[in-house]
């Protein structure tokens, strides 16, 4: 390709100095031009050799080099250095040719100032490049939206020799929707006559519109001197893999605050399918192992099936291909998906035929006309958990090894996330299952009331909480009701829940008030936390060193219920008329707080009311304040004789969200009352007939009830007791019989001195009195109050207790 000469070329003839020479050197012709340069006037130079006139001594070498290699190829053009008729050197851009006129031969010079020629030439060679040698793609287009002519890469690009471009219209060759971009471009900059720089287009040539590419296009527009636009030229350059490579960046910083942003399998597997589709996949499929998404510990060796727990498609969002979600479902070892279960290699199949689309899972690629394929697998810690499927179907270019790449560190970073949520789930059953086995799994039967308990977890991800309750039967037909709330949530919560829940079983055993019963508790609660503290573990954030706790205590014989309260909200009473109202209690601090008092107090329920016990995860909820949460606790349960069931729906509907933020122990009680017919009680004089007294009457009232085959059992009890109240107690003494669902036998006194059971010698005259009553009894044991205290004993109605 010739450039022709502009009018700026320094060596155009009207421009540059001319001179001739003739084939020995002698000048022949000087020009006005050359004059100006050199100093030396026509006269002066023409008919002397130019050696010995225009050449220094230093220079000579040079010329004769230059001049030598002129004869040889016939012509030349370089630098050379002259000397001015001053006397100082010239440097000029010379351009030597021949000239014959017949047989002879002369040599046409010419010259200009080498800045200047060098320049130009520098200008010439950069226009050149641009047109030969340069890798980005240059266009000119006319102002019609012609081409008027493009470079070598454009060439290249299209596959189209760069003549046939000429008179093309702006966009030839280009799929429709990309051609007209193009055109609005360059019309844009021959409207405005702004340039528009580094805007960004997909090019998809006609006649291969499944590649797509993408140019980083710069356009300016081409004035003359008067401003005029005489066309547009664009700089061109295929930025296609830096593109997908900047895709690819931005898809993995999006899968990193997208991905994994719950604890939760089945979420992480949907938000991975969803950041996939539709940047690099048009359908996206996640297959786990089944024991993944139950938490359970997987091993290399063991073969499970996988469940579909995620699908995505451009298609329709949700659902997406394949088996339904949570089906299990078989992928056979020939298929890709089974490939990569087997052996954890990724897989990618650019070109899926019809045939490979028969053997996905469902009978059918995920959308009709898949045509390209990877899987990858999701592998965690050494083990494979499952694997990944992305088909394409609209975008025509196939998957390729970039992509392939980019879906396995997706998959590698999604499977972690999936691991720890598997782990988390595994940590979560073996927590709540400890917690569960801490809670009481049966109410058990007693006389005193009707007892609905419920229990609610928090939602997902809130970790254990400590709540509890117990119902406690007691001596004499009582009941003892207990509902704590442990602060904080973790597994030392639930553990701590676990010793306070043993420690108040023990203490009822004890038969204690319920104030002793939570000065104990706090005494225990504060020796656990100095145990902490001494082992270095206060700092500790899951540490649990303090609870609440509501401990009452009802009689169905004499319809008293006592209770007291460490720092736990009171109950709600609610009388058999259908008024409900929170209970008067004194508020004590909560339990760990070290050396406080604690108050019960005792008040009459009638028969038919209920007792409501619970956490302050039901009344203490965010979107609540608690006092609406406690009117709206109250409304719920006004209805006292409806099915103790029904109202602890109807507390949970109105209180309770779906995802509760903390855990809720609810415990509603129905009181009941023990008939005046199943108990008899006496008061005994202190003599020596006492005994005797107390078997008689005993004999009497089990004949009444019908229970003769237990009158000689419990005649001998009966005397034992009264005998040792007789020996070392003092008055009053007092005789009582209860039939409820045992045989109940007491005896009080006015002592507090504890009653042992010791084995005696064969020569001690006594002691083996409670010795035999442990024997005949099915339980017994001793209670204290205030006036002194009840030693009682228990048989079955029906049978040997022994």
């Amino acid at each position: 390709m010739q450039l022709s000469e502009g009018d700026d070329d320094p060596l155009g003839l009207h421009l540059a100095a001319l001179a001739v020479l003739d084939d020995g050197g002698t000048v022949v012709g000087w020009s006005r031009r050359a004059q100006d340069l050199v100093g030396y006037p026509g006269p002066d130079v023409i008919g002397r050799a130019a050696f010995d006139v225009l050449v220094a001594a230093g220079d000579l070498a040079a010329v004769k080099d230059a001049a030598g290699r002129c004869r040889r190829t016939g012509g030349w053009f370089g630098v050379l250095a002259l000397r001015h008729r001053s006397g100082h050197r010239v440097e000029l851009g010379l351009r030597v040719s021949a000239i014959s006129r017949g047989q002879v031969r002369e040599w046409f010079l010419v010259g200009a100032p080498a800045a200047g020629v060098l320049e130009w030439q520098r200008d010439r060679a950069v226009l050149e490049g641009l047109y030969r040698r340069c890798p980005i793609g240059m266009v000119v287009h006319s102002p019609d939206m012609k081409i008027l002519r493009v470079n070598r890469a454009i060439e290249r690009f299209t596959g189209v020799p760069a003549a046939d471009f000429r008179g093309m219209p702006t966009g030839v060759l280009l799929v429709p929707d990309d051609a007209r971009k193009a055109a609005d471009r360059v019309r844009q900059v021959i409207r405005t006559g702004k340039s528009l720089v580094y805007s960004e287009q997909f090019v998809r040539l006609e006649q291969d519109p499944a590649r797509e590419r993408v140019a980083s296009v710069s356009s300016f527009a081409m004035k003359d001197p008067a401003g005029r636009i005489l066309g547009v030229a664009e700089m061109i350059e295929d930025i296609t893999e830096r593109h997908r490579a900047q895709q690819r960046l931005a898809l993995l910083a999006e899968a990193s605050s997208r991905v994994g942003t719950a604890l939760d399998v089945w979420q992480t597997a949907q938000e991975l399918a969803d950041v996939v589709v539709p940047h690099l996949a048009d359908s996206a499929s996640v297959d786990l192992m089944q024991r993944v998404t139950r938490g359970e510990e997987l091993t290399p060796a063991l073969a499970a099936p996988v469940v579909r727990v995620a699908a995505t498609s451009i298609a329709a969002q949700r659902p997406a291909p394949g088996e339904p979600r949570g089906e299990p479902i078989e992928h056979e070892p020939d298929t890709p998906q089974g490939r990569c279960l087997a052996d954890g290699l990724p897989v990618l199949e650019p070109v899926l035929l019809s045939d490979r689309v028969s053997l996905e899972p469902g009978g059918s690629a995920p959308e009709l006309g898949a045509h390209s394929l990877i899987v990858v697998p999701l592998a965690a810690r050494g083990l494979v958990l499952g694997v990944m499927s992305l088909w394409r179907s609209r975008r025509p270019d196939p998957f390729e090894a970039d992509d392939l790449t980019l879906a396995h560190e997706l998959a590698s970073r999604a499977a972690l996330a999936i691991d720890n949520a598997r782990r988390f789930i595994q940590q979560q059953q073996t927590a709540f299952t400890l917690q569960s086995s801490l809670l009481p799994s049966a109410v058990p039967q007693q006389s005193a009331v009707e007892v609905a308990p419920r229990y609610l977890p928090a939602g997902a991800g809130s970790g254990l909480g400590g709540d509890w309750f117990d119902v406690i039967a007691l001596s004499g037909a009582r009941v003892a009701l207990v509902i704590g709330d442990v602060v904080g949530r973790s597994l030392h919560a639930a553990a701590m829940m676990g010793r306070l829940r043993t420690a108040v079983h023990t203490l009822a055993s004890l038969d204690l008030e319920p104030d002793e019963v939570l000065s104990r508790l706090d005494d225990l609660v504060n020796l656990l936390a100095a145990e902490q503290e001494a082992a270095g573990e206060r700092p500790v954030v899951q540490q649990v060193v303090s609870a609440t706790c509501l401990y009452a205590v009802y009689d169905p014989i004499s319809r008293r219920c006592s209770a007291a309260r460490a720092g736990h909200p009171p109950p709600v009473v609610t009388t058999p008329d259908g008024r409900a109202s929170l209970l008067d209690l004194p508020a004590s601090p909560p339990l760990g707080l070290g050396g406080l008092p604690f108050e019960a107090r005792e008040f009459e329920l009638a028969e038919g009311s209920l007792l409501t016990l619970y956490t302050n995860g039901l009344i203490g909820e965010r979107t609540i304040d608690v006092d609406e949460g406690v009117a709206r606790l109250c409304a719920a349960l006004t209805r006292p004789s409806d099915p103790l069931q029904e109202t602890c729906e109807a507390v949970v509907s109105a209180l309770v969200p779906t995802r509760p933020a903390d855990d809720v122990a609810l415990v509603i009680a129905r009181t009941r009352v023990l008939p005046e017919q199943d108990v008899a009680s006496w008061q005994l004089s202190r003599e020596a007939a006492t005994a005797s007294r107390a078997r008689a009457l005993v004999t009497d009232k089990l004949t009444e009830w019908g229970l003769e085959h237990l009158a000689f059992t419990t005649e001998l009890i009966a005397s034992e007791l009264v005998t040792n109240a007789y020996r070392y107690a003092g008055d009053p003494m007092t005789l009582r019989l209860i039939r409820e669902r045992s045989l109940v036998c007491e005896v009080s006194d006015g002592s507090h001195t504890s009653p042992h059971l010791r084995r005696a010698r064969t020569t001690d005259e006594g002691g083996r009195g409670l010795f035999l009553v442990a024997q005949m009894a099915e339980r017994w044991g001793t209670r204290y109050s205030r006036d002194g205290k009840t030693v009682w004993t228990e048989q079955p109605l029906h049978g040997d207790p022994g």
